[in-house]
């Protein structure tokens, strides 16, 4: 459905995008991820038409953006970070206006407006203006304005930034509610939030895709070793001195001291020598305490801050 292909965005000396490259599959909800002025917000409105790619393309549905840059924009919705709303204008007023622009067929805005108000949950303020919305309701009307005139694609840039946990919550059941049924590209900084949602996810950083796969994918590929949490009641370094006789054992790293009691570690070994048995067994001779053993399995936060440290020491 969408293929970036060797994009390049230049600021005169300052290269934004840097011969970006990925795809995206109809129906899939892809987060598009990076450190602040890594160059996912001027992919998007690239992406959008809004900006002009210094070299590269952007094709939507076979269309390229610079020579079909009409039918793109047709077949996209987008939510900027700030809700494109006008405050004077009632919600059901504002999207009649949005069908206007986007020459919905008069026949056929009224149902577009009702539609877009039940999937986005707007029905008890329909009639209200933007200006007494709250900051939640305006980010579910820039939803309905993205969604009106059905576009197969929606671009969403930080959707959830500045809500409350509630509104958050309810936001990301919206944006769950589009998954199969359009073609989603997600940017955020909140982490779980993308692991939650989306099926794939594109790092970005100084401009260059650094990585692009499901976050389990890249976690697997990640993690080179295996890794426990176990907290232990006893003395930090006697019991780090004995966890230390364990050859199977390869790094050990005292987390935190809990309230509960006890020495948290954070112990790494080889995936293929797993240290619990003989670990359990040297705590039993030693007679300590065992009060958490839990396996750590590497996620969505530990790719990004691995791959982007790793892009920022490049440089």
């Amino acid at each position: 459905m969408i293929s970036v292909e060797e994009l390049t965005k230049n600021y005169g000396p300052v290269r934004a995008v840097d011969s970006a490259s990925f795809s995206v599959q109809a129906g899939e909800t892809v987060g598009f991820l990076g450190p602040n002025g890594a160059g996912k917000t001027t992919t998007m409105r690239i992406m959008t038409g809004l900006f002009t790619p210094s070299s590269g393309d952007v094709k939507v549905d076979g269309y390229s953006i610079l020579t079909n840059p009409l039918e793109v924009k047709q077949r996209i919705g987008y939510l900027p970070e700030s809700a494109p709303v006008y405050l004077d204008m009632t919600v059901q007023g504002y999207l009649r206006f949005v069908c206007e622009i986007k020459q919905v067929p008069s026949g056929e805005r009224s149902g577009q407006i009702d539609k877009v108000i039940s999937e986005c949950g707007l029905e008890t303020v329909r009639t209200r203006t933007a200006r007494k919305l709250s900051k939640g309701y305006r980010q579910r009307l820039g939803l309905a304005q993205a969604l009106i005139g059905d576009p197969p694609v929606i671009i969403l840039d930080e959707p959830t930034v500045g809500l409350d946990p509630t509104q958050t919550f309810e936001f990301r059941k919206l944006i769950q509610g589009l998954k199969g049924t359009r073609t989603v590209i997600l940017s955020s900084h909140i982490l779980p939030e993308v692991s939650m949602i989306c099926d794939r996810v594109v790092i970005i950083s100084n401009g260059k895709i650094l990585a692009q796969d499901s976050p389990e994918a890249l976690a697997q590929r990640l993690q080179s070793h295996s890794e426990f949490l176990v907290t232990i009641d006893g003395p930090e370094n006697e019991v780090t001195a004995e966890l230390e006789t364990l050859q199977e054992i390869r790094d050990i790293q005292v987390v935190h001291h809990p309230v509960s009691g006890g020495v948290q570690f954070r112990i790494a070994a080889d995936p293929d020598n797993d240290p619990r048995d003989k670990m359990v067994k040297m705590l039993v001779e030693k007679e300590r305490r065992l009060l958490e053993l839990s396996v750590h399995t590497a996620g969505l936060e530990d790719v990004f801050l691995n791959l982007v440290t790793e892009e920022g020491t490049a440089e």
